[in-house]
């Protein structure tokens, strides 16, 4: 029996997830958590032989979290199943020290075999990232990731590392929240970094920092 546990904030998509595995001969959920502390907890205390990881949690999340487990636990497989389908990002996971990669969009199927995959010992990227993965691999220059950023883009980038607030940005901007928190999304989407403390790791490690 393959011992699976989950890492996710969101309620329903545990549920999902639990609801899936349940049919699914030869696997289990042990355990679940939902922010970062609580899966560092859980992975000390349960045998696992699969954890099932967003990117995306309160507290310490991201390539941070991986690096952590990793470090911790370097046997443990972790399939990281988030909503991200950059290329740059699932690299810097795998980079952390995933061993796989699975998009939320995913079909039920590719989920149970990259499980499966990881449990046997191996690793696992869903076709459609690791497609995209190629791709961006054989097109890579030489150009830093915040390059690619617009003027307000990189604007919103370094008032972030600031430690400046969604609303703190919008007010000094003169525009919406809204606009923020997408111009936000796009600059973790280009840069391919999962949280803002890795953009923050980012721009000291490029002195880009305030």
């Amino acid at each position: 029996m393959i011992r699976v546990a989950l890492g996710d904030d969101h309620a329903i998509v545990r549920s999902g997830i639990k609801q899936i595995l349940s049919m699914t001969p030869g696997i289990e959920v042990v355990a679940e958590a939902t922010q970062g502390a609580e899966v560092l907890d859980m992975c000390s205390a349960q045998a696992i032989d699969v954890l099932l990881l967003d990117l995306n949690m309160p507290g310490i999340s991201g390539n941070d979290l991986i690096t952590r487990l990793h470090l911790k636990h370097p046997k443990l497989p972790i399939l990281v199943l988030s909503m991200h389908d950059s290329a740059l990002v699932g690299t810097s996971a795998l980079k952390a020290g995933a061993s796989g990669y699975v998009t939320k969009d995913s079909d039920t199927n590719i989920l149970i075999e990259g499980i499966r995959k990881l449990a046997a010992g191996g690793r696992f990227i869903a076709p459609a990232m690791a497609q995209a993965m190629a791709l961006h691999s054989s097109s890579t220059s030489d150009a830093l990731p915040h390059e690619s950023l617009s003027d307000r883009e990189m604007e919103v980038f370094r008032r972030i590392v600031k430690g400046q607030s969604i609303n703190a940005i919008a007010d000094s901007l003169s525009i919406s929240n809204k606009t923020v928190s997408t111009h936000k999304a796009r600059v973790l989407e280009k840069m391919g970094i999962a949280s803002t403390a890795d953009l923050v790791r980012y721009a000291m490690d490029h002195e880009l920092s305030p």
